[in-house]
């Protein structure tokens, strides 16, 4: 059975495992290989929804957790997490699902020339949540 306190550790995970399905994808398309391309971002996006409805639950319950450190460090923490949460609400409100639907449509061009911009944002925003959780979670109260 899964507590509480294992949401933020499956976060996590949904999120490094987004970002492997990011980075195949883009692998795969690369080598022309559009049906392998087609099941990793199929992946990719029902991982990122797993995610939202984890991350929203677990701060429904649990609320926020703040930063313990100082200085230097608090700073690149918010650095990280701002930049994450703008660009985590651009591609989860817009770039995610315009690309998707346009690829479902099989408007290749116009899924291309908006795909340029959201997997990099995407896979950004997917590595920071890890970044995140381990500066929130365990890198601090190692240091």
């Amino acid at each position: 059975m899964i507590s509480w306190s294992d949401l933020p550790t499956l976060n996590a995970t949904l999120n490094a495992t987004s970002a492997v399905f990011l980075g195949l994808g883009f692998g795969f398309i690369r080598r022309k290989n559009v049906p392998a391309h087609r099941a990793c971002m199929i992946v990719a996006t029902i991982v990122s929804i797993l995610f939202l409805v984890s991350y929203v639950t677990y701060h429904a319950h649990s609320g926020r957790k703040h930063f313990p450190g100082q200085g230097l460090a608090e700073s690149v923490y918010k650095a990280i997490l701002y930049s994450h949460t703008a660009l985590a609400m651009a591609v989860a409100l817009f770039l995610a699902p315009v690309t998707l639907v346009r690829a479902l449509r099989e408007r290749f061009d116009q899924h291309k020339r908006i795909a340029r911009w959201t997997l990099p944002i995407w896979f950004y925003v997917s590595v920071t949540g890890v970044i995140i959780y381990f500066m929130l979670y365990h890198w601090y109260a190692s240091a």
